[in-house]
């Protein structure tokens, strides 16, 4: 089945396993979580993460909750909830019964702050945003406190209530920990921890008006829960300060330990949340699941394998040191999945009317031809041939150089299962353009009998034009080349959808969403689970057969 990890292929030795080891005497208590805000889509860089926690949680025996961190209502939605538990499930992972929400520990959360607020560890501060961020200082000055900084621990718990209650407006206060202005870390210039929000929340209605901030939420997040190893990108690194602060500052019984480890990061692709909800609800692209994304909703449509992504999230690794993964990479491992497991089929996706003028008029006949070029027990199909045949326009040349194997005037090439056909002339339209190829065949030449005379270097496939089925089939480029003019470095291809009319062998009728095939020296493609329908056959190219990729042994 699609998405089932019973092989358990995905296996990390990493600085991330060593930890562990060093950490727990016994590893199979070791607990991890994948923890997504619900504002978006998941994307290819999440399914590295995805990987990594469920991946490290099978290897020792352990356990990895899914946690969705909603802490804030003004951009999460039940539609991203429902996506990701979606997404998790295709890449073949499991939480079982351990789902959980943020939502949910904003009672304890409220708690754990008064406790603060006791300890003489927070304060409510008047200051906006913006005097804040002003007061915060440099990387070279400290910053200053906050003429609020010395409240009573009655007062503080007295406007924290009074904030909870719904007294004050949004922005009007905030609940700060007090920590040190005078931090080499920004972070601990004693950040916000809780600010207030009138808005409804998906989960919690209108129960709340302020809301944790992340840094303070997921680590009591983490604490709730039991995680040993809160395992997350470098760019919370500088963030671990703060989370060891609260765990440690809050009487918890399981104290989690902070890992970080490099984001993965694909040349010439947008990753970020922001920029895909921007292309999204600006209608530049087919939803959330438009196939040129990297989504994995969009890679899930585009025809990729959860097998492909988890082998490659494997291939590149574990570490702290950020670098940048080319597509090709990625392109392989799909490649490599989809060959031993695909049918082959015939499309014409640039079509040319091929005549053989010396085959009998109004004849058909039905030729055996393997589903598989290297797996018999696919089977073998048939296929009709007759007089009139589409070939690609590729396969073609009036003037062709020396090493070029496919059809040329006066030139002989094997048709795919079929017959030799010499090509005698080419008709063309008033801008000299090739409209047809006339070839002549010899019938001493059928594919599957006796025949050794001689021998062809090319073999081309056809598609019998009486019979061929019409299809759309969208080719796909990058969604963004660079543009050092644009505020981003790049700009959208205008290129990178290209949609063809194909001719496809009539045992595509039987085609549903989602079933994937070769076609036969075009690439691999997928019946789009969004658009093809009995009437109306569409198709989207997955990966081309040729690599560019070589992995290292």
């Amino acid at each position: 089945m699609e998405g089932s990890n019973d092989n358990k292929e995905t296996v990390y030795g990493n600085f991330i396993n060593t930890i562990i080891e060093e950490d727990l005497a016994d590893t199979s208590k070791v607990v991890t979580r994948f923890p997504p805000e619900p504002n978006g889509y998941l994307h290819l860089g999440h399914a590295k993460s995805i990987c990594l926690n469920f991946g490290l949680a099978e290897q020792y025996g352990g356990k990895c909750n899914l946690r969705f961190d909603d802490t804030n209502p003004a951009k999460e939605d039940t539609e991203f909830v429902n996506s990701i538990q979606n997404d998790i499930k295709w890449l073949g992972f499991d939480w079982e019964d351990r789902l959980f929400f943020a939502s949910s520990y904003f009672d304890k959360m409220y708690e754990y702050a008064v406790q603060l607020i006791k300890k003489g560890l927070a304060f409510v501060c008047d200051m906006t945003a913006e005097e804040v961020r002003l007061s915060r200082g440099t990387l070279t000055e400290p910053g200053k406190e906050s003429p609020y900084r010395n409240r009573s621990i009655e007062e503080n718990l007295s406007l924290f209530e009074r904030m909870k209650n719904g007294e004050f407006a949004d922005g009007e206060k905030t609940l700060r920990a007090k920590i040190d202005m005078a931090s080499p870390n920004i972070n601990m210039r004693d950040p916000v921890i809780y600010r207030i929000a009138h808005m409804t929340h998906h989960a919690t209605g209108d129960k709340w008006c302020i809301y944790p901030m992340y840094d303070y939420a997921h680590p009591v997040e983490d604490a709730i829960e039991g995680i040993t190893h809160s395992i997350c990108t470098m760019e919370f690194e500088d963030h671990r300060p703060l989370y060891d602060w609260v765990v440690n500052n809050i009487d918890f019984e399981v104290k989690p330990r902070q890992v970080e480890f490099a984001k993965l990061n694909l040349e010439d692709t947008i990753m970020g949340k922001r920029y895909l909800r921007n292309l999204v609800e600006t209608n530049q692209v087919d939803g959330w699941d438009d196939p040129r994304l990297i989504t994995l909703s969009g890679i899930r449509r585009r025809g990729y394998t959860p097998e492909s992504i988890r082998n490659f999230c494997a291939s590149v690794g574990v570490s702290k040191a950020n670098s940048v993964v080319s597509l090709a990479q990625l392109d392989f491992f799909v490649r490599e999945d989809l060959q031993p497991k695909t049918p082959v089929v015939m499309a014409v996706l640039d079509p040319v009317k091929l005549v053989i003028t010396n085959y009998p008029e109004g004849q058909t006949e039905m030729l055996e031809i393997e589903n598989h070029a290297k797996d018999e027990s696919f089977g073998k199909r048939m296929v009709p041939f007759s007089r009139e045949l589409y070939i690609e326009r590729e396969d073609f040349m009036e003037e062709p150089p020396k090493k070029f194997f496919r059809l040329a005037p006066g030139k002989e090439v094997r048709l795919k299962g079929a017959y030799f056909v010499t090509c005698t002339d080419v008709v063309k339209d008033e801008n000299g353009n090739i409209t047809e190829i006339h070839c002549t065949y010899d019938p001493a030449t059928k594919s599957g009998l006796d025949f050794t005379a001689r021998k062809v270097k090319g073999t081309i496939h056809w598609v019998n034009c009486a019979t061929a089925v019409n299809a759309q089939v969208n080719l796909y480029e990058n969604l963004v080349v660079a543009d050092e003019a644009s505020d981003n470095g790049y700009s959208l291809n205008p290129d990178s959808l290209k949609i063809v009319t194909a001719y496809i062998e009539p045992s595509i009728r039987t085609v549903k969403p989602m079933d994937r095939f070769q076609f036969m020296r075009n690439g691999y493609f997928i019946a789009d689970s969004k658009h093809c329908t009995e009437d109306n056959l569409v198709f989207n190219r997955i990966v081309s057969l040729k690599s560019s990729f070589k992995p290292s042994k």
